[in-house]
């Protein structure tokens, strides 16, 4: 299962036609609230819910969520639709009425016009005491989506692998981690790192590195306001590793013959030492070491080879908002699935994820992160819209594999050019949609 599908077609295009199918009772209905229910027992209706997690609906696991949520709420009925493309299908079913009653919110809308498509489930204020992430769907102080569940970013590892190689603590410099994969190369059979580069998604997730190489939670607004590819940031030294590691020997020998589903158990056996993913990826990983024979406890995570006064950082961030449509004939009914999907399914739990809760603890596969005192950052996403914007119009597409499928096949030299200047083109793209967007 793939965190995100990557898009295809113009997005400003799409975005286009979008909002102009919502001058009709999509538009009426802008600014509508979904209530929170004071009594379940009055709560009535039927709900239909698209999720990309086509495999929870498939092996039966969604339908028990519906059976526990009925205990709470006898009156609402629960129907799902797992959506294979589902990026695809969605944003098609959003030039009608049509989709759904509660839906992840597509990457493709941008955040100003989330009130046309979905409705406010409170404000900012209220929301944020309890939740993580609420700024990330926010829109003129009421937020639009919830998040079921949050993630780290991070190496995947075979910590034998590793340890084979003599390598048994966290590299805290770019230098240090590319000494250890140079160290797996030459005492290991292993693929030090592994692109994923044929899946193209997976390298979308070094974006991710925006905010844990610095350590700052205003890295969104940096990237609004300055250079992405700056000296020293954030970007340009998570973009810099990835160059120097395939530039040095240490990827697979051909990155377009990759395999995402078939890298799980290689990883799992020892075959490939490291992949930049995330904690999302973890139960994953091990799922697939018990599928191959191997332990899963020999999937580890480690934070980005950077620290700020001694300590690493790691930004959080949401996997897809939950959202109700606000065409929905049953509001409240879908805002009653958001809360309790929420607050009580033990979802993030099962995916060994981050609680949106702010009051929950870290999960177990963060646990080397707290021992090891990696400081978590929830970023202030305030100036996420206007990155966005800005990505759209530069067309270099940070959330994008594009550029670093361009960047890979720089390294490996099936692309003219050095890394400064490939960097400092793209410097250019962003300062010049930056004059054009009056940013």
């Amino acid at each position: 299962m793939n965190r995100r599908t990557a898009l295809a077609g113009s997005i400003a295009a799409v975005v286009a036609l979008l909002a102009s199918a919502c001058t009709g009772s999509g538009g009426s209905a802008t600014g509508a609230d979904a209530e929170a229910p004071d009594d379940p027992s009055k709560v009535k209706g039927s709900i239909t819910v698209l999720t990309h997690r086509t495999d929870l609906v498939q092996d039966g696991t969604m339908k028990k969520y519906a059976a526990e949520f009925r205990k709470t709420y006898p009156g609402v009925t629960v129907k799902f639709e797992g959506l294979t493309d589902y990026e695809g299908e969605v944003k098609i079913r959003m030039n009608t009425e049509n989709y759904g009653d509660v839906l992840m919110i597509p990457a493709v809308i941008e955040k100003k016009d989330y009130p046309k498509f979905f409705a406010s489930l409170g404000t900012r204020q209220e929301r944020s005491a309890k939740y993580r992430f609420t700024d990330y769907s926010t829109v003129g102080g009421k937020v639009y989506g919830q998040s079921p569940l949050g993630v780290v970013p991070g190496f995947l590892y075979n910590k034998k692998v590793w340890s084979r190689a003599g390598v048994t603590d966290w590299p805290t410099t770019p230098g240090e981690f590319l000494d250890a994969l140079k160290a797996i190369r030459a005492k290991t059979d292993a693929v030090p790192y592994y692109t994923n580069f044929k899946d193209m998604w997976p390298l979308t997730q070094w974006t991710n590195v925006n905010g844990s190489v610095s350590c700052d939670t205003r890295a969104t607004t940096r990237l609004a306001e300055g250079d992405p590819w700056a000296e020293g940031a954030d970007l340009r030294v998570g973009d810099t590793l990835l160059h120097d590691i395939v530039r040095g020997g240490l990827a697979e020998k051909d990155p377009t013959t990759t395999n995402w589903e078939a890298s799980k158990p290689r990883l799992a056996k020892g075959e490939i030492a490291t992949m930049w993913l995330g904690s999302w990826a973890v139960v994953q990983m091990r799922d697939a070491a018990e599928q191959a024979g191997a332990d899963p406890a020999d999937i580890g995570l480690m934070p980005f080879p950077v620290q700020k006064n001694g300590v690493f950082c790691a930004v959080t961030s949401p996997d897809y908002q939950q959202a109700v449509n606000v065409n929905s004939d049953n509001k409240q009914a879908a805002r009653a699935w958001i809360d309790w999907f929420t607050d009580k399914s033990g979802y993030a739990e099962a995916n060994l994820a981050l609680s949106p809760l702010k009051d929950a603890p870290l999960p177990d596969v963060l646990a080397p992160y707290r021992e090891a005192g990696v400081k978590l950052l929830d970023l202030d996403d305030s100036k996420g819209a206007e990155v966005k914007s800005l990505d759209n119009s530069s067309e270099v597409g940070i959330f994008k594999p594009d550029y670093r499928q361009d960047l890979v096949d720089l390294a490996r030299g099936a692309r003219k050019g050095s890394l400064d200047d490939y960097l400092a083109g793209l410097g250019e793209r962003w300062a010049e949609a930056r004059d054009a967007l009056g940013s």
